[in-house]
């Protein structure tokens, strides 16, 4: 704890100033938070942690991507990746709506074939069984094509099973930079684009088994550079395509178009900053044991790399996707929008986080508020690190907390001095500690402030998780139940819910719940 002279030349404990990093809240998302008694009394029937679903904040950022495309006049369809929430209200949601679906295994195949959605509007991606395959084939979705060991195998399938011709989009990668190199991470999928000859050579090879309807790319980066450079080479593909005879009309650029964790940015830039006071020993330390998140103090000089998600971003989901077609591509010097135009090709995109971005949130109770003998507070939640995987994906914000009405608020016991981040009337540091036998069950390993110490039976409401924090992990371990999930909405002035499992995008009396379609 830093000291600071007095003027009688005796030293005081400064105490540093809380570090917020406050979530973003959109309306809808802001207005069910508020509802203190519904969501205690969701908790209180359901249990704890108890997954909130907005389906009808999936159909409005639908219709913001659908917006740039018409900003860019543009076609093409918008696939939501299913792998980032297991939830059926948003793939029912979204099957009322023009959207299409992403699905990476035969699981999400047929969830979206049961939640609505016609093949026409399912992409097939990720590795395939054969299995997998014979469905998609069957049924008439469009496969991404990762290898052409898999293109042979689907020919195979649709041979021997006398199915129809399969629309198929290769997926490349390993794209050449003009110019500067751009750097890029190496990937595992696709089909390099060094062997481009001899993949086309294969599709001409199955033309009765396949058919090719677009090439696709999707690059483990938000990095603009780097996509520009991917989207310009596919536009070259696409004239290589069609000097064979082929027809393929679509360029699937994939996802990776980021999301805005936080409402400050200056929050962002302090926390980061002081983190790495905290790794050099300038500071206190910040979070669990001194946890640097990928940085390291070695000798004096900062080393690592700092491993966390850029949680606040100027520019993400539909904007960066403006921003990327308003790009100049690298050597034909012009929009890669205006490219795409040109040349009459559909785009499609696959948004996964920024599609539910804001449309969910993950509950849990307070169990338990003790503190250490040095004073450090910590506090136990009715829930595991795998129920909101923070941690995992690298996203720190701070949960919000929702008192229960007429309970008395918490401070600390009188025995114990209070910790020296807090005082009990006020802002306060918390440690959040998960329900199970680990020593590593921490919800998150920073030093998390509150407006005030939480009391058992409060609850801690951890927003946007929608997009891969609240189920990517989730596990049974020591035979505690997954988190149920709940589909919320408003109708007639009011918030209603909703089993996501019993969700559907109308009202079951007869009259229809949700009016739009999500079309724009």
């Amino acid at each position: 704890m830093p000291l600071k002279p007095t003027s009688d030349g005796k030293q005081n404990t400064v105490r540093p100033s809380p570090l917020y990093l406050e979530p973003r809240l959109e309306p809808l998302l802001r207005s069910l938070l508020e509802t203190t008694d519904f969501l205690h009394t969701l908790v209180d029937a359901l249990g704890s942690p108890l997954n909130l679903l907005l389906p009808e904040q999936i159909a409005d950022n639908l219709a913001r991507f659908r917006s740039v495309y018409r900003k860019h006049h543009l076609t093409g369809r918008i696939y939501f990746a299913h792998k980032a929430n297991r939830s059926s209200a948003l793939v029912r949601r979204l099957a009322a709506t023009d959207a299409g679906l992403d699905v990476a295994s035969l699981g999400e195949l047929q969830h979206a074939l049961g939640a609505g959605c016609t093949p026409d509007r399912i992409m097939a991606t990720g590795p395939k069984s054969r299995e997998f395959l014979w469905l998609a084939a069957r049924t008439g979705a469009t496969v991404h094509l990762d290898s052409r060991g898999e293109l042979d195998d689907l020919a195979d399938l649709v041979r021997k099973h006398s199915l129809p011709r399969v629309p198929v989009m290769p997926r490349l990668s390993g794209f050449p930079s003009p110019g500067t190199t751009v750097l890029t991470r190496p990937s595992r999928f696709g089909s390099p684009v060094s062997e481009l000859d001899d993949l086309l050579d294969t599709l001409e090879r199955h033309q009765d088994a396949v058919e090719l309807t677009g090439v696709a790319y999707h690059l483990d980066t938000t990095g603009m550079a780097e996509k520009a450079v991917a989207l310009e080479a596919c536009i070259r593909v696409m004239d290589d395509c069609h000097r064979r005879g082929l027809r393929p009309r679509t360029i699937d650029i994939g996802g990776g178009f980021g999301v805005n964790y936080l409402a400050d940015a200056a929050q962002w830039e302090q926390y980061t900053t002081e983190l790495t006071n905290a790794v050099l020993g300038r500071r206190p330390a910040l979070t669990w044991q001194g946890h640097g998140y990928g940085l390291r103090n070695e000798s004096g000089t900062l080393r690592g790399a700092l491993g966390l998600y850029p949680a606040h971003r100027p520019v993400a989901a539909e904007a960066y996707l403006d921003e990327l077609l308003s790009h100049r591509a690298p050597t034909l010097g012009r929009p890669l929008a205006t490219l795409l135009l040109e040349n009459l090709y559909e785009l499609a995109v696959e948004p996964g986080r920024a599609l539910v971005d804001q449309c969910g949130a993950t509950l849990a109770r307070v169990l338990e508020v003790r503190h250490t003998p040095d004073g450090t507070c910590l506090v136990r939640l009715e829930m595991n690190a795998r129920d909101a995987s923070l941690e995992d994906h690298g996203v720190l914000m701070d949960p919000v907390l929702i008192p229960r009405s007429g309970a008395p608020a918490a401070s600390a016991p009188a025995t114990t001095a209070p910790s020296a981040s807090a005082l009990p009337d006020g802002p306060v540091g918390v440690h959040l500690l998960g329900n199970l036998c680990l020593e590593a069950d921490l919800i998150t390993r920073r030093l998390v402030h509150l407006p005030r110490l939480p009391a058992p039976g409060d609850l801690l409401a951890f927003a946007n998780t929608a997009g891969y924090l609240m189920d990517f992990n989730a596990g049974r371990p020591l035979q505690q139940p997954v988190a149920r999930k709940v589909a919320a909405y408003r109708q007639d002035g009011a918030w209603h819910w909703r089993l996501d499992e019993q969700y559907w995008p109308l009202d079951t009396t007869g009259a229809a719940t949700h009016q739009g379609d999500g079309r724009a």
